[in-house]
C-alpha cells in the first residue's frame, strides 16, 4: 500500500512532484491562505502515515494521536515549537524540518526592515501616495544613518551570521550575543561577543534571530527596551513571543526607541492593538522566507524527508 500524507496548506508544486514520483499519495487542505484548525487537521490526518505541517499549525498530543497510522511529521519550516516533541517521541513519530534554505532570504528581509525602519520608507511611501508631497524640504521625513553605526545581533546562528556579513558592507561595528561564542563569525566579520546588556546599551540597530525556548520567551520586555538608545532600531525576524509586544508598543509610543521592523508577532497572526497606528513601526506578514526559490526549496526538502523515511532511509533533517 502506498504511504498516505496530509498536507495542511498548499505548498509549491516542486514538493508535490517529488511525492508523486515516489508513489506517495497526498491530500492538501483546500485553502491556500487560511490555516487549518486543530479539529480539521485531526479529521484529515486520520488514516494517514505522514503529515506536512506549518509553524502555525498546533501539532499537539491530540493531533499526534488522531491517526494510529501516523509515523512522521514533516515540518515545512525551520522552527518546530508548534509540535509536541515529547509526545512525538513517546509515540515513536519522527519529526523533520527544513533548515538552511531560508537563511539568505530571511537575512535579506531583515535588512529590508532595518533600512525601512531607519529611513522611514513605508511612511514616506504612504505620504507620497496620498499626494501630500509638495516638494523637497530640509526637515521632511528625516531618518537615521545606518552606515558606520553599531549593530547588535541576538542569536548568531545561520541567519544571524548572514545578517552580520551584510553589515560589513555598511562598515558597521558588529556586536553579538549568543549561547556560545562563534570564532568563525568573529573571524569572518570582526564581530565582538558581548553580554546582552552591553549589546542593548551600545547598539544602534538590534536584530533578533534567536529560537523560541522557555529561556527566550519575552527576552525583550520593558526593562530591555529602557536599556536601548532612544535612537535604536529594533528588528525581529525570529519568533514573535521572544518579544513582549505590549512593552514594545509602549516603547515605540513613548519614543524610548526610534523605530521597529517586525516580521513576526507574539500572538500571530494577531498583533497587539495599537501597533498599526504608529508611524515608527514597519509590519510585514511573516515573509522572511517568502522568495520563490526559498519556498520551493522548503517544499523539496519537506518532500525529500518524507520520501527518505518511507523508503527506509534516514531523513536528512530529523529533529526527533
Amino acid at each position: 500500500m502506498p504511504a498516505k500524507v496530509f498536507i495542511t496548506r498548499k505548498i509549491p508544486e516542486e514538493g508535490l512532484k517529488i511525492l508523486e514520483e515516489a508513489g506517495i499519495e497526498y491530500k492538501v487542505f483546500p485553502h491556500a491562505f487560511t490555516p487549518a484548525t486543530k479539529e480539521e487537521i485531526m479529521r484529515e490526518v486520520k488514516g494517514c502515515d505522514g503529515l506536512v505541517t506549518l509553524l502555525s499549525d498546533p501539532i499537539n498530543a491530540d493531533v499526534l494521536n488522531a491517526s494510529q497510522e501516523l509515523k512522521i511529521v514533516s515540518q515545512y519550516a525551520v522552527g518546530y515549537n508548534n509540535i509536541d516533541l515529547n509526545e512525538a517521541k513517546r509515540l515513536g513519530i519522527t519529526v523533520t524540518n527544513t533548515p538552511g534554505v531560508l537563511t539568505e532570504a530571511t537575512a535579506d528581509l531583515t535588512w529590508g526592515l532595518i533600512l525601512a525602519a531607519a529611513r522611514r520608507i513605508v511612511t514616506s511611501d504612504a505620504y507620497t501616495r496620498a499626494k501630500k508631497f509638495k516638494g523637497w524640504a530640509p526637515l521632511l521625513q528625516r531618518g537615521l544613518d545606518v552606515n558606520g553605526k553599531t549593530i547588535g545581533i541576538v542569536g548568531a546562528g545561520r541567519i544571524g551570521g548572514a545578517v552580520a556579513k551584510r553589515a560589513t558592507g555598511f562598515d558597521m561595528e558588529i556586536l553579538y550575543y549568543n549561547r556560545n561564542r562563534s570564532p568563525e563569525l568573529e573571524a569572518e566579520t570582526g564581530a565582538k561577543y558581548v553580554s546582552l546588556n552591553e549589546l542593548l546599551e551600545r547598539s544602534d540597530v538590534i536584530s533578533v534571530h534567536t529560537p523560541l525556548t522557555p529561556d527566550t520567551r519575552h527576552l525583550f520586555g520593558e526593562h530591555e527596551f529602557k536599556m536601548m538608545k532612544n535612537t535604536a532600531i529594533f528588528v525581529n525576524t525570529s519568533r514573535g513571543p521572544v518579544v513582549d509586544e505590549k512593552a514594545l508598543l509602549a516603547a515605540l509610543r513613548s519614543r524610548e526607541i526610534f523605530s521597529a521592523g517586525l516580521d513576526v508577532y507574539e500572538h500571530e497572526p494577531e498583533y497587539t492593538e495599537g501597533l498599526q497606528e504608529l508611524d515608527n513601526v514597519v509590519m510585514v506578514a511573516h515573509i522572511g522566507s517568502a522568495t520563490m526559490k526559498s519556498r520551493a526549496d522548503m517544499a523539496v526538502i519537506a518532500a525529500q524527508n518524507l520520501v527518505a523515511f518511507f523508503q527506509g532511509r534516514e531523513p536528512k533533517y530529523r529533529v526527533v
